[in-house]
Formats: C-alpha cells, structure tokens, sequence
C-alpha cells in the first residue's frame, strides 16, 4: 500500500489479517485524530469502534452457530466499514484529514468491495 503510517506496508492475502492491519491504521489514525480538536476526537471514537470492529466481527464469523450466523457475522463487519468509511469521508470534505490519509479511506472502499463479495458468494 505505501509506507506511510496511515497504510500497511504490504497487503496480505488473508482477509483477516488485512482487516487487523487495517484495524491497527485505524488506531493510528485515531490517535491523529485526537490532536486535531473536539470535533475530531468525538468523531474518532465512533470510527475506533467500527473501524475495529469490523475485523473483530469478521473473525466471529469463522465461530458462528450455523451458515446464517457466519453471514450475519460478515454482514456486520461490512456495515462497520460502511460506517467507518462515511464519516472518513465527512472529516475529509470537512478538511480535517488531508490528502495524507487518503490511503484510508481507499483501504476502507477496496475491503467494502472485498467483504461484499465474500458475502455475495455465501449466497446473501
């Protein structure tokens, strides 16, 4: 992806660990976030909390209860990262994040496409 601090330095193949990695940039960014002011900081916790979730529900759905469970599972992660992405995308128009942190919000769009396909080929 880049070697920025706001990207991984490689990709992996795994989905999980590239969610973990993109849960650890999240981290990263939050902390950023937090020297930026109170509107930030309120923003940042709601993008900590989807941002790390959606890899936490993602590995939930390897213990899921049944083939609805795993899909429900997948599909909670993708509507986190649809959440995280969105207000991304609100400080970036706000002009709190730069062209700096661009390689966020792209991670973000490339593991929507992912997740949504995985959930596509489960048949939901």
């Amino acid at each position: 992806m880049g070697d920025s601090k706001w990207t991984s330095a490689n990709r992996p193949y795994d989905l999980r660990e590239r969610l973990l990695e993109f849960a650890c940039v999240i981290v990263r960014l939050v902390q950023f976030l937090h020297t930026q002011g109170p509107i930030s900081a309120t923003l940042s916790y709601q993008i900590l909390k989807a941002g790390t979730s959606a890899g936490a529900n993602y590995e939930e759905a390897d213990d899921g209860s049944g083939p609805r469970d795993a899909l429900a599972k997948k599909k909670i992660a993708l509507r986190e990262l649809k959440e995280t992405k969105f207000r991304l995308r609100v400080l970036r128009r706000c002009g709190i994040l730069k062209q700096e942190h661009e390689p966020v919000i792209t991670e973000t769009s490339e593991l929507i496409r992912i997740v949504a396909t995985v959930i596509k080929n489960a048949g939901g």
